[in-house]
């Protein structure tokens, strides 16, 4: 009789929040599309996960997610563990006028706890649909500001579980990018801001949220800009130059509202996403000379390659 192979999650250790075999990534992602993950571990806080690192197989790949609202998880799932930050590191403190946040926070409820602490210049964050570990992994920018102009410092895990403070020289930033080691894991973060009126703050953050009405599928299930803007063009413009607007592939459409935005209409799959992505940085590479690079964190493995290796795996926390 043939013994059977253990099972992944039988050669984890044992944590105090909770692992989950095969769960489905489709119901966290904003596309609302991707296969399950292996196994699913959602730690109970920064020391839970710390250990778990420590003590995890050498041999067993680690993948983090945040809200799932800038990534897309390909049909064939996530091999190994993925991670998701929740409740334990969701806390947002104000300090006099620097706001330090979980990297599980939502950016959204930063700007907020920020203009309640009556701090201003976080506003922008308001505009970005995810998570603090998402927005310090990738730069994350909007409305003329970004993490690299508040950032105070950052805790991050290594892949061996050790904790690092890491300063602005440590970070790397550039245009959507940290330099951070791939690996390592985003805890929480600390930023600058400045004294200012609520009121003020207020009004900026309802200015940013009407102009992200008016231009953006916000209502659709998507996963917000797809392409990260060449030197000297907007990555949108190139997009209607190439006359990408509207265009389809299956159910995945790029967005008439904003054709840097690709819109699962109905039932997509991720295969039709990054198909249809892919056919808009070549028609805009034949028209204009630009190569598109993605912004969108793409992870996971295709259909067909369920149960193998993960072909790209891009350390985003969504």
């Amino acid at each position: 009789m043939a013994v059977s192979e253990t099972r992944l999650i039988d050669r984890l250790p044992k944590v105090r929040g909770r692992l989950a075999e095969g769960s489905v990534l489709s119901a966290v992602t904003w596309f609302r599309v991707g296969g399950p993950a292996d196994v699913l571990f959602k730690p109970a806080d920064a020391r839970d996960l710390a250990d778990f690192l420590k003590q995890k197989p050498r041999d067993v790949p680690v993948t983090v997610i945040g809200v799932g609202s800038n990534l897309l998880v390909r049909d064939g799932g996530i091999e190994g563990v993925v991670v998701r930050l929740g409740r334990g590191f969701t806390e947002i403190r104000a300090n006099g006028t620097t706001i330090e946040a979980g990297a599980g926070a939502l950016d959204l409820n930063v700007a907020l706890s920020a203009r309640d602490a009556e701090i201003g210049g976080l506003e922008f964050l308001s505009g970005i649909p995810g998570t603090i570990g998402g927005a310090l992994r990738m730069n994350a920018g909007a409305y003329d500001s970004d993490i690299s102009q508040v950032f105070q410092h950052a805790d991050a895990l290594d892949a061996e579980g050790t904790l690092h403070r890491l300063d602005r020289a440590e970070m790397g930033f550039t245009y959507r990018h940290s330099a951070v080691p791939e690996d390592w894991i985003f805890v929480a973060g600390a930023f600058s801001g400045h004294a200012d009126d609520p009121k003020a703050i207020h009004a900026r953050i309802q200015e940013i949220q009407a102009k992200r009405e008016e231009s953006q599928p916000i209502r659709a299930r998507t996963g917000g800009s797809t392409f990260t803007n060449p030197t000297g063009h907007r990555a949108w413009k190139l997009i209607d130059e190439a006359g990408c607007r509207g265009l389809r592939k299956g159910d995945a459409m790029v967005s008439e509202k904003h054709c840097n935005f690709l819109i699962n209409t109905g039932d997509a799959t991720a295969a039709d996403i990054e198909a249809l992505g892919e056919e808009v940085r070549r028609r805009v590479r034949d028209k204009s000379g630009v190569e598109l690079s993605w912004e969108i964190k793409r992870i996971g493995r295709p259909a067909a390659q369920a149960g193998v290796a993960a072909q790209t795996n891009d350390g985003g926390h969504g």
